[in-house]
């Protein structure tokens, strides 16, 4: 997968999403859009990581703490 199909799923449910308001006023857009996809994000890459913190933050580009810090707050660890 690329990262232009990545940005593709991403636009087609943005649009829809912001559609589907009919005109209501999407408040704190980003901080939602980031809370719903963080959490699936960091599970896959996880599971794809074999659980591996160190080569997971690395994939990911973050500081291992970080990333448990994210973890943890997401509960998944």
């Amino acid at each position: 997968m690329s990262k232009k199909h990545i940005e593709e799923c991403v636009r087609e449910n943005l649009e829809e999403y912001l559609r589907d308001l009919d005109g209501i006023e999407p408040n704190g857009l980003y901080a939602m859009v980031m809370k719903v996809v963080e959490r699936p994000m960091l599970d896959v890459v996880m599971q794809r990581a074999e659980h591996n913190q160190s080569r997971a933050a690395e994939w990911l580009g973050m500081n291992r703490n970080t990333l448990r810090k994210k973890l943890a707050e997401h509960k998944l660890i």
